[in-house]
């Protein structure tokens, strides 16, 4: 291995890919209720680029142009859909310090008929901006709770672009946002570069998350070239590159479907069933969520062997995909969760309660409870934005939207997202929203829990 590979590989962040048994030294069981979540994925589909992670060469990332190439995706995309992508890239092989990567996305109508194509929302951003235009979001060491008020708070590329998402705000590059598609050639409708230009070392990514409407369906391609030093390459390189379906080289093939031993869940280059998932966490054959006296909690994420217990498996599945990637969306990576809590104190006495996203430790078994680290020196597993509407206030009232950071580490309870007091007979519905983002590692809970009186 080169010094320059090993460093590629130290950065990049591959702890989704590979799942083994955990270590349960220094680690304390809270015992608990672990309910799965409820409701489900919408149908949505998502286009979701993301393998390779890191590019090194020339290509077609991912394409549903099938009547082009026989490798495509067969998938019609039509209406409502969803576009997830996200890639590095580390300089050329010969390490020149002023190679640029451009990522392209190419659209076309299938069929004789003109297609009008709109930009719903979505936003992008790189890791690191070389030039003044470009959005950015370095991988920032932010304490593990951070209130958003009138600046973004982000750490990485997929914090970014989740927090826009969230507040609806989006990057300044994507400034068009509707194109009318003639039938006939594609269109490119995104042009981004993926510069290393300047920085140390070699090493940039770029995040993009689009939510579409057409108005008939679409043939949809992701591609990745180089041009001439910081010039993009020309319409003629990118149609030649679909029309001979060159692909990318892919990376880390995942282990087969039902085999046993350790897990490569692998990075995916396909479409996925599902963008949303929206839900009532209420009590089961209730509409309501009574105040409880230990803790709740609720898996966010959780992928196969990664069910808390719980054996639900939230993971997107993929309508269609290409060999060698990963058989589901396991990260359900852009997939925007939206929790309603509809509380309610059934006691007699007032009662305080605290909702927190934690990060326990991965298992498959049920423990009768979530497992913790004591000393959290692990990886960082969710680093993104969490939305709170309807949590106390500094009067005591319910507060409109608030919006945290949050950074969590491997086994880590997470801090407080903010606390509310409930009267007797009072209720009070909480929203949670996040979408998952690309710099995480599932799964993770949602909790709610009594403050303990002193």
């Amino acid at each position: 291995m080169t010094m320059r590979t090993a460093l590629i590989s130290g950065l990049l962040s591959l702890s989704t890919l590979v799942a083994g048994p955990t270590a349960l030294a220094e680690t304390t069981l809270r015992q608990q209720q672990v309910r799965s979540l409820p409701g489900s994925l919408d149908r949505v589909l998502m286009v979701n680029d993301n393998n390779p992670e890191l590019i090194q060469d020339d290509g077609v990332l991912l394409s549903t142009f099938s009547d082009k190439d026989s490798r495509a995706l067969a998938v019609e995309l039509n209406g409502r859909f969803d576009l997830f992508s996200h890639h590095v890239y580390a300089g050329d092989e010969e390490g020149s310090l002023n190679s640029t990567l451009w990522l392209a996305m190419l659209v076309a109508p299938v069929g004789d008929e003109p297609v009008e194509l709109t930009l719903l929302g979505g936003s992008t951003s790189l890791s690191q901006a070389t030039e003044d235009d470009q959005t950015q979001a370095p991988f920032l060491p932010l304490p593990a709770l951070m209130a958003e008020t009138t600046e973004v708070v982000a750490s990485g590329p997929g914090s970014r672009v989740a927090g826009d998402l969230l507040a609806g705000r989006t990057a300044q590059e994507l400034d068009q946002k509707r194109w009318q598609l003639p039938p006939g050639e594609p269109s490119t409708v995104m042009l981004l570069p993926l510069p290393v230009a300047g920085l140390d070392p070699l090493l940039n990514g770029r995040n993009l998350q689009l939510r579409l409407h057409s108005t008939g369906p679409v043939s949809v391609a992701m591609l990745a070239a180089h041009g001439s030093g910081t010039t993009p390459p020309k319409t003629s390189h990118w149609l030649g590159l679909l029309d001979r379906g060159v692909l990318s080289t892919k990376e880390h093939s995942p282990t087969p479907r039902g085999a046993e031993g350790k897990i490569i869940y692998s990075r995916v280059s396909g479409v996925q069933i599902g963008s949303s998932w929206r839900a009532t966490l209420s009590d089961p054959g209730r509409d309501v969520l009574l105040a409880p006296s230990e803790p709740v909690s609720w898996p966010i994420s959780s992928l196969e062997r990664g069910t808390l217990g719980t054996q639900q498996v939230q993971t997107a599945e993929l309508t269609a995909a290409y060999p060698n990637t990963a058989w589901a969306a396991h990260g359900n990576y852009g997939v925007e969760y939206d929790l309603t809590l509809p509380l309610k104190n059934g006691g007699s006495t007032a009662t305080t309660l605290q909702l927190s996203l934690d990060s326990p430790l991965k298992s498959d078994e049920p423990l009768g409870g979530l497992r913790f680290r004591e000393t959290l020196t692990g990886p960082v597993m969710f680093r993104g934005p969490v939305a709170i509407r309807g949590l106390d206030g500094p009067r005591g009232l319910p507060q409109g939207r608030r919006t945290v950071h949050l950074v969590l580490r491997q086994g880590q309870p997470g801090p407080a997202l903010g606390q509310l007091t409930l009267e007797p007979g009072e209720e009070r519905r909480v929203q949670v929203r996040l979408v998952y983002p690309a710099d995480a590692t599932p799964p993770q809970v949602l909790t709610v829990q009594p403050v303990k009186q002193s």
